[in-house]
């Protein structure tokens, strides 16, 4: 009842520290100095009775508090700033809006050509940024903001929201003319190849240690780009998901055959961050890819 209520700026400076784990950048963000941001932040704290952030290399890192709290902030913000912006909807023939998508280069490949196809007709100021990040800085760069989706077989990254767009499988590619190509998928071929394998995507090679077959391994890519040049040229062997391999194989002259041994599904799915749920533009772009590949 005697609880003094908080200041909405406060609570759009504690977002903006929050997403940015840096009380400089933030301001920046804000178009505030940094003395005020962190004005901002000790009223916060006295209020809340919590310190929020704790200092670390480069910047700061929330509390346990801060991140319960963090959800309760943008559920408040979303409303207001929804409500105070509801004549303003998100407008794909008109938007110029940048889109950073974390992609493999298979999935390049897989989501590119349809999506900037479908773009042109219908969001053709619209701008998409690619990029390949490091595994293990997918999840704090949905967090910072600095992607707004990440795509792809992503099985380690816990903490997003997600949906899923497409469920694949691994086969096995070599050349036409291979002298295993008839047997290409069995067991006791897989003992005989020699093979190429990427670093982008690391089950196929996990698959052949669990095989025994890593000394096997005669080629490391860190993508895929070069790959169906290389096979098509000698009798090395990849394992690569179906629905590039047949991309592939309208190009260059490949055989693709079934697996035969026990492997994950591959299911692709787009990840993002809870933040982005109530954003028009960012929403509109989830429900397309989930449309497009539905």
């Amino acid at each position: 009842m005697h609880q003094r209520p908080l200041d909405l700026n406060l609570l759009r400076v504690f977002r903006a520290v929050y997403v940015a784990r840096n009380v400089r950048r933030a301001a920046e963000q804000l178009g505030l100095s940094q003395p005020a941001v962190s004005h901002g932040l000790t009223r916060l704290r006295l209020q809340l009775k919590d310190p929020l952030f704790v200092r670390a290399t480069g910047g700061v890192l929330p509390t346990a508090r801060a991140h319960h709290f963090a959800r309760s902030v943008e559920a408040a913000l979303a409303i207001v700033e929804g409500s105070l912006e509801e004549t303003q909807r998100f407008e794909p023939l008109r938007s110029e809006r940048r889109f950073v998508l974390h992609m493999s280069d298979l999935g390049q490949g897989e989501f590119l050509p349809l999506l900037m196809e479908h773009l042109r007709r219908h969001a053709p100021r619209l701008r998409i940024e690619a990029t390949q990040l490091p595994l293990d800085d997918v999840l704090a760069a949905l967090e910072q903001n600095r992607i707004d989706l990440a795509l792809g077989y992503l099985p380690d990254l816990r903490g997003t929201e997600h949906e899923r767009l497409i469920a694949d499988r691994y086969v096995i590619v070599a050349r036409k003319g291979h002298p295993l190509a008839a047997t290409l998928g069995t067991k006791r071929s897989l003992a005989q190849l020699e093979y190429l394998v990427s670093l982008s995507h690391p089950e196929p090679a996990r698959a052949l240690t669990r095989l025994a077959l890593a000394d096997q391994v005669r080629m490391t890519l860190p993508h895929y780009g070069a790959a169906p040049d290389v096979l098509c040229r000698t009798d090395l062997a990849a394992i690569i998901p179906e629905r590039p391999a047949l991309r592939y194989a309208k190009n260059f002259p490949l055989v693709i055959k079934e697996l035969r041994i026990d492997l994950p599904p591959l299911e692709i799915w787009a990840h993002w961050t809870w933040r982005m749920d109530h954003n028009p533009g960012h929403r509109w772009l989830r429900e397309t890819l989930v449309a497009l590949y539905r």
